[in-house]
């Protein structure tokens, strides 16, 4: 039974219903009749919370409903789910009392196909690829302390706010200038193109942010124009985009030179903290002051050092003086030294020197000995002796061999005790 409350005024007949109890019965009423459902549709406005619970919504062309999937439910989800999808969810329909939504508290999903504006998205994403637009080579690097920060955003969009409060808040003292563009409907991407050349022609920026705050697909729809991701390439400067939510992807995000999650997280890449930058002036600064006085210390002390090893010109000249007369001393005591060692060699040397003497001569009279008895032994009288004669011919020449006579050649022959002339004859020849 409901509770309701009764009253017996005849002014107020009937029953009137408080507006829990009421609320509670129209989901009764709704789960009696269509729970459990069976939904297909578009997924748009995704998010998912720190505690793990999926919102979204689900619409169509006359239509959409607010869904909520729980985290049990998500955690069993096989496929990450993002706007544009299409998909088919079951589930339990019910009234969020608080505020007397309708909702689709959903227990499962699955994917029935993707829907129109994704399907067109990837195709632009793949034909500006092929362009070479979204070439990592072609990303250049923030600058690491900019002058002036540009910002291509509308003038009454929460991002200019959140991105001013993170300018003002990390380098008060940069100027920056907005270039203003509607972000989102039909005339968006014309007016964002045009922000961004006008800030090209000035010049004025080291860095340009282009940010939008979150939004649905086709809320974001003006960031994957063709023409506005070709004019972030041409880009003299770095360009940030920051649109959406961190889930949120659009073209703009891969032909930027850096994607920021959020329009805060794309002024926080693009700015120093002041605060910070100071602390580290402030350590290098502590840093160089002690460095500088321990050099001051070191070279001190060593000028003291110095300072005493100098002192007084007569104290170093009696130094001196005693160093030389010390030297003096060795030197003499060395002299005498050598002297006495030179004395003892000569006295030793003249007691050898006779010895040495006779036994030279003995060495040399055995080596004139050993030289008379090889010279006797190659005296040629004493081969003549042993019967042997040498013959030469009229010329003079030693004759050896046969065939340097001939018959009637005319030789000399020696013998041991003389020596005789003969003469060749043909018959007597015998060569060996």
């Amino acid at each position: 039974m409901f509770e309701h409350f009764e009253t017996n005024s005849p002014a107020q007949p009937g029953r009137v219903w408080a507006v829990g109890p009421l609320v509670r019965a129209i989901a009764d009423t709704l789960a009696a009749r269509f729970n459990p459902v069976a939904v297909q549709g578009e997924i748009s406005g995704f998010s998912r919370a720190a505690s793990g619970h999926c919102y979204f919504s689900l619409k169509d062309e006359a239509g959409q409903m607010r869904c909520a999937m729980f985290r049990r439910a998500a955690d069993q989800l096989a496929f990450a789910p993002r706007d544009g999808m299409r998909v088919q969810v079951r589930g339990k329909l019910d009234v969020y009392g608080p505020r007397g939504d309708l909702q689709l508290i959903v227990d499962s999903m699955a994917v029935a196909g993707q829907g129109a504006l994704f399907e067109q998205f990837l195709k632009l994403k793949a034909q500006l690829e092929a362009e070479g637009l979204f070439e990592a080579a072609r990303k250049r690097p923030l600058p690491l302390q900019p002058h002036r920060i540009g910002v291509v955003t509308s003038l009454g969009a929460a991002a200019l706010r959140d991105v001013a409060t993170a300018l003002r808040r990390r380098v008060p003292h940069l100027p920056v200038v907005v270039y203003p563009a509607s972000v989102q409907g039909a005339q968006a991407p014309a007016e964002i193109v045009a922000a961004l050349e006008s800030a090209y022609r000035r010049a004025e920026c080291d860095v340009l942010l282009l940010v939008r705050g979150g939004g649905s697909l086709e809320d974001l729809w003006s960031f994957n124009d063709p023409e506005v991701v070709r004019a972030i390439t041409r880009a003299p400067m770095p360009v940030v985009v920051g649109v959406g939510h961190e889930t949120d992807f659009t073209l703009a995000d891969f032909a930027a030179d850096l994607r920021a999650p959020t329009p805060t997280a794309a002024a926080e890449m693009c700015a120093p903290d002041r605060q910070r930058r100071l602390q580290e002036l402030a350590y290098w600064a502590e840093r160089l002051g002690c460095a500088s006085w321990a050099m001051l210390d070191v070279r001190a002390q060593r000028l003291d050092r110095l300072a005493q090893r100098l002192g007084r010109p007569s104290g170093r000249l009696h130094l001196a003086q005693r160093d030389l007369a010390s030297l003096e001393h060795r030197l003499q005591a060395a002299v005498r030294q050598r002297a006495q060692k030179g004395q003892a060699r000569l006295d030793v040397m003249a007691r050898a020197l006779p010895a040495s003497i006779r036994s030279a001569m003995l060495g040399q009279e055995h080596r004139l000995q050993r030289a008379e008895t090889a010279l006797k032994m190659l005296d040629p009288q004493l081969v003549l002796e042993r019967g042997f004669a040498l013959v030469t011919d009229e010329t003079g020449h030693t004759v050896v061999r046969v065939e340097q006579v001939k018959p009637g050649d005319r030789l000399r022959v020696r013998v041991a005790n003389g020596e005789f002339a003969s003469e060749v004859r043909a018959d007597e020849q015998s060569p060996h």
